[in-house]
């Protein structure tokens, strides 16, 4: 076997998620959800960033740092397949790989220099707990990244997939402005696992500094409290 090989973090990831449970699947599927990436200080140099600024979308290589094994199997239980069916490790996104490493695909807004931390990135579509890691960032380049032709294979069935929000307006009020079109969006995407279909379940999520308690019945969403988080 090969001997390790050793990465620097460059970066950290802040998001309005800090817990697993609620993260979007997939990067892309809720663009109005806003995140900030700070760099470590040895990675502070504005020259690193030179001319990032003309790229639309970035990818980020990071890792699941809260899904870290010992070992690997070369099979898992994909979510939205009930959690029963397994596929091989490699045909999956699964966090439990031999090396637990992510890729994801964000929209860069902006780049602000920070009177502490430098410069900084502000993204969106990011599906990164708070506070990951990142390994290297990379531009997003249409002409060779995009493949329009692509087949899904066993995940074209969610594609569209999202249910309807039921959000009472005297809760939605408790939310930030700025953060209500991103929560409804992940809320949509239903964050519950595939295999739990229990209409008198109440779930709890942790969202930018709420506890928002929801519940699911045909197809629809219902926000049932939103207080802060402890």
């Amino acid at each position: 076997m090969q001997e390790p090989v050793s990465m620097h973090v460059i970066a950290t990831m802040h998001s309005a998620f800090p817990a697993k449970f609620g993260i979007p699947r997939q990067s892309g599927l809720v663009e109005s959800l806003r995140s900030t990436i700070v760099f470590e200080p040895d990675f502070r140099n504005p020259d690193a960033l030179r001319g990032i600024e003309g790229f639309s979308h970035l990818w980020l290589i990071w890792s699941f740092s809260q899904s870290v094994r010992e070992g690997w199997s070369p099979t898992v239980r994909p979510p939205r397949l009930g959690g029963n069916t397994r596929m091989g490790v490699f045909a999956t996104r699964s966090p439990f790989r031999p090396n637990a490493l992510g890729l994801s695909s964000v929209k860069l807004e902006g780049v602000e220099q920070h009177p502490e931390f430098g410069p900084v990135l502000q993204v969106s579509g990011a599906d990164l707990l708070d506070g990951t890691p990142i390994f290297d960032i990379k531009p997003y380049l249409p002409y060779t990244d995009a493949h329009p032709e692509a087949t899904a294979g066993f995940t074209a069935q969610y594609q569209g997939y999202h249910l309807d929000v039921v959000f009472p307006p005297e809760l939605l009020v408790q939310v930030p402005p700025e953060q209500r079109e991103a929560l409804t969006g992940v809320l949509a995407q239903d964050p519950r696992p595939s295999y739990q279909e229990d209409p008198s379940r109440v779930y709890g999520m942790a969202f930018a500094g709420l506890n928002v308690k929801f519940s699911v019945a045909e197809g629809v969403l219902t926000v049932r409290d939103v207080t802060p988080l402890p």
